[in-house]
């Protein structure tokens, strides 16, 4: 099944977070990392911290929602992430965005991700890898959400090529 997974990270060496992330989920059991997208940097949201690299990831994976959620824990907690204040700073957040056309909503696992439609540092790469994929519940393509999601503050402009 197809699997989009947001990742994020503010503290520490962000470009190392955001490869780690890469080749954990490369080398896990019954999943492919098909494809990344650019890598942009913004403006946090929440307290005062650092600046974001935030990106996008493909997936084609044999594990179910839950599994693929704790895998994604997994590697966070990999890159030393600790629990801190809501929306506060990390070395590396994993967010599951879209796994196929499925919705839930349980304990700890909603589908599609319930920031998806509004958030621009999510849909900016995520219409790199799927602009006309419909986000269940919404009617509406990924290029679509991101052409209504609020602007930005006018301090995110960064846009980095691929890393190797």
């Amino acid at each position: 099944m197809r699997a989009y997974v947001g990742v994020g990270t503010n503290l520490g060496d962000r470009w190392a977070h955001l490869a780690l992330a890469g080749r954990a989920l490369s080398a896990a059991p019954r999943v492919a990392l098909l494809r990344a997208s650019r890598v942009i940097d913004t403006a946090p949201l929440g307290p005062p911290q650092p600046r974001f690299l935030n990106a996008a990831l493909e997936l084609e994976t044999g594990l179910t929602p839950g599994q693929l959620l704790r895998l994604l824990q997994a590697i966070e907690r990999e890159a030393l992430r600790r629990p801190s204040v809501r929306w506060g700073p990390r070395s590396l957040d994993l967010d599951l965005l879209l796994v196929g056309d499925l919705r839930c909503a349980e304990p700890g696992l909603t589908l599609p991700h319930p920031g998806i439609a509004s958030r621009r540092f999510v849909l900016q790469p995520l219409a790199e890898l799927c602009p006309d994929r419909v986000v269940p519940g919404t009617g509406r393509t990924v290029a679509a959400l991101l052409a209504a999601a609020p602007p930005w503050d006018g301090r995110d402009a960064g846009l980095y090529p691929r890393r190797p």
